[in-house]
């Protein structure tokens, strides 16, 4: 079409792409994108940044992916799932149920072919986005529907303020067309940003969850905020204009197969249970793992990279345990968790919550071992509440020493 693209990274690899030279910002790279109409910006360079405004005041189109596939795409197929924790596996939901009704579907986002991929393969009959609060902004339409499964503080780096991340992340609900918002009616904090999600709001409650678990443990999930995942997945297919009943979603439900590092058990090295569920990178998702576990002892690993998020609501929901608790701190920010920790159990008896502090992630989970193997049913779970960047690659990185530390105590069962 001759378009010359322009290529520009904060740290350019080095080489050349595709036969393209990669220019650094700061390096001339930020005039070079001046000079173009459109810059298509990756999800993780914050809207918010100067060099954003700088482009956007020089009259550049700054947008991003999700934004120019929805301006094309029939948005009456396309659902987008979003929240702090959950919208993986949601979106995991809603392809499975609708592939087992029939229907083509695919997943798109981190778990999925991001659907505005040149090279993708032909469009599906349907589109289910697995939607980050970094897209959203980019966003001038919404899809058909739209779910949010939870809300909780997270990614303050990016947004800037708890505030603003829940206004771009809600404002998904509200996207001229969209028609359906789905939410989950048990988050206290969902409810009481209310107004942001649409005079239309469709809450998935208890008794839905309920009522649905006809069907939802087919799927073989653990835990309650799966049974709501997989609720507010049935409400986002109807809401898609599948007709479907509970025998028929029976049968979808079928062959499941849950995400890695989500709530995942490895087995068991003689009584202790390993649980995954490295992909926690705040507070939300290992208060789900404790609740999942809730009437069984348990030693959770804690800590990574620090964002600056309050810790005391986790260790509220420790304290709320009936079952003994082991908080098992690693670097960087797990010190500051357990002390959050031992701020709120202050007043727990001893021999229920415990709090002991690790070097590293390899004498974390000895210590979680040494601990949950004196206690009858013990698990062990790696659900660090924070990101695993600094000290790994990625939380598949981090979860997979953890399997490897497991590993050492026998093969896992």
């Amino acid at each position: 079409m001759g378009r010359i693209p322009v290529l520009v990274d904060d740290d350019p690899p080095g080489a050349a792409l595709h036969g393209l030279e990669v220019m650094a910002t700061g390096a001339g790279g930020l005039e070079e994108l001046a000079s173009c109409e459109v810059v298509i910006k990756s999800p993780g360079i914050s809207r918010y940044r100067a060099e954003v405004a700088q482009l956007e005041g020089a009259g550049v189109a700054v947008v991003g992916g999700l934004g120019l596939f929805m301006e094309e795409a029939d948005r009456t197929r396309v659902a987008c799932i979003t929240g702090t924790k959950g919208k993986s596996t949601t979106t995991a939901l809603v392809v499975h149920l609708l592939n087992g009704l029939g229907y083509d579907a695919r997943a798109g986002g981190n778990i999925g072919h991001p659907p505005w991929d040149p090279t993708a393969a032909p469009p599906p009959a349907f589109w289910v986005v697995e939607t980050s609060s970094f897209q959203v902004p980019d966003l001038a339409s919404g899809p058909a529907v739209v779910a949010v499964t939870s809300l909780s503080p997270d990614h303050l780096d990016w947004h800037g303020s708890v505030e603003r991340y829940y206004a771009d992340k809600l404002s998904l609900c509200t996207k001229p067309g969209v028609v359906h918002a789905v939410a989950d009616g048990s988050d206290p904090e969902l409810r009481s940003h209310a107004g942001r999600l649409g005079p239309e709001v469709q809450w998935v409650t208890a008794d839905d969850v309920e009522r649905d678990r006809s069907w939802s443990e087919g799927l073989g999930l653990l835990g309650s905020h799966n049974a709501r995942n997989a609720s507010i997945a049935r409400a986002v297919v109807l809401d898609l204009g599948i007709v479907a009943d509970d025998g028929a979603l029976a049968e979808a439900a079928e062959g499941f197969v849950p995400l890695p590092n989500r709530c995942r058990s490895l087995g068991f090295a003689g009584t202790v249970e390993f649980v995954d569920d490295s992909l926690s990178t705040n507070v939300l998702p290992t208060q789900a793992v404790l609740d999942a576990f809730g009437d069984r002892p348990v030693a959770v690993l804690v800590g990574g990279q620090d964002r600056g998020i309050d810790y005391a609501p986790l260790g509220r929901s420790v304290a709320r345990r009936a079952a003994p608790t082991l908080v098992v701190t690693m670097p960087d920010n797990g010190p500051r968790i357990g002390a959050a920790v031992r701020a709120e159990t202050a007043e727990a008896a001893a021999e229920r919550v415990e709090v002991a502090d690790t070097p590293d992630l390899e004498a974390a989970v000895t210590a979680a071992y040494e601990w949950a193997s004196t206690r009858g049913g013990g698990v062990v779970v790696l659900s660090p509440a924070a990101p695993s960047f600094g000290r790994y690659h990625d939380y598949r990185e981090r979860a997979a020493s953890f399997a490897s530390a497991a590993a050492g105590y026998g093969p896992l069962t």
